[in-house]
């Protein structure tokens, strides 16, 4: 197998990975949920839900690949407010570089996985191979560089299935999605290819990233030029570790370009290579061809995603990654959609990070979810 080349990523908080994958080099096979715990001693439940009055109880869960992911599960509102049974389940999966407890920033009346606990949703946090929660493998070291070898092609079709699968197992019931930035990538990619749809009862798609024709920030352009296994070539690095001395002396170097804008890294720092929704390219026609049987890389066909599946999308006009015309590509796709089942809407003053940590989301994003998700039944 070739090396994989794969683009730079974003970085520092809330910045997300949009088309390209991140990759370096190898792979491995392990067994699907060799565990399951439920250990509420350490990780974010303590440290960021139980000391504001929640129950919440930490799973373990590994993917058929052998990564081990950290869920966390909040079954009810601040001191068991709501509990019950058949609260329905909603799953919240974060973008990359970032983790789960992006939903958990604020306080818990500002909090999206507080605010749905609080309203009476069985809340499920997602946490995806790499992230800090989820840096363990059945036999991989993650100081290795075979363990970083993977794409975002690998969660969708390894890691939202078994996330998805386990919330499934553990209530029953199918499930309300809601992903910001890189979590509605791999959800779009999912269900044009018919993954997960019959544990799936609607989705909500936060700043929606699937093609990025008119990204509007200049340095978000310029990295995207940039390829990790240059990067690691020069560096001598498994990982990208935006903290490092090195990437910090290439960002700068970025940031010296013309035209380009080191203010708005908290939001423009992306991966991006020709603004295609795709599956990986490894690179050369050939060997496109040994794994998919065709030169380039197959493109996620997302009109292929069922017409009546409820989808809730929202976007902003102040968003440098999600820019609105590249949305409006993607509504374009979805324009067979049934008109009952696709509530789209935009908030003008919104950038890309209001959606998770903005103190008004509640007001101006969340209770709209939260009316869709029960209008669905």
């Amino acid at each position: 197998m070739a090396p994989r080349n794969s683009p730079i990523l974003s970085i520092l908080s809330l910045v997300i990975l949009v088309v390209q994958p991140y990759r370096a080099f190898g792979s491995s096979r392990g067994n699907p949920f060799g565990f399951i715990t439920d250990d509420n001693s350490a990780g974010m439940c303590a440290s960021a839900v139980i000391v504001h009055g929640y129950k919440c109880h930490e799973f373990e869960v590994t993917t058929d690949d052998g990564f081990i992911l950290s869920v966390q599960r909040i079954p009810k509102g601040r001191d068991g407010v709501g509990g019950g049974a058949n609260r329905p389940p909603v799953l919240l999966q974060h973008g990359v570089l970032v983790d789960g407890i992006t939903w958990l920033q604020n306080s818990p009346e500002q909090s999206p996985a507080m605010i749905l606990a609080d309203n009476g949703f069985d809340v499920w946090i997602s946490n995806i191979r790499g992230t800090r929660y989820s840096r363990r493998h059945v036999t991989l070291d993650p100081n290795s560089s075979d363990y970083w070898n993977w794409t975002w092609d690998d969660l969708v079709v390894h890691d939202l299935p078994t996330v998805i699968d386990l919330v499934f197992q553990q209530t029953g019931q199918k499930i309300h999605y809601i992903g910001h930035s890189m979590g509605t990538l791999i959800a779009l990619a999912s269900f044009s290819e018919g993954r997960n749809l019959d544990k799936i009862k609607s989705a909500a798609l936060l700043s929606p990233v699937a093609y990025l024709s008119h990204m509007t920030t200049a340095l978000g352009v310029v990295a995207a030029r940039a390829f990790v296994s240059e990067i690691t070539t020069i560096f001598g690095l498994a990982e990208f570790n935006p903290r490092g001395e090195p990437v910090s002396n290439f960002l700068k170097a970025l940031c010296a370009q013309a035209g380009v804008d080191c203010y708005d890294l908290i939001t423009a720092l992306t991966a991006v290579r020709d603004g295609v929704l795709s599956k990986y390219d490894y690179g050369s026609n050939d060997f496109n061809q040994a794994h998919y049987g065709e030169a380039k890389p197959p493109k996620y066909n997302l009109t292929n995603i069922p017409h009546d599946l409820p989808l809730f999308l929202s976007y902003g006009g102040q968003d440098a990654l999600s820019d609105v015309q590249d949305v409006e590509t993607l509504l374009d796709y979805l324009k067979f959609h049934d008109v009952d089942k696709l509530h789209v809407q935009y908030i003008k003053d919104f950038a890309h990070a209001d959606f998770i940590i903005g103190i008004t989301a509640k007001d101006i994003v969340y209770n709209q979810i939260i009316a869709f998700f029960r209008n669905q039944g």
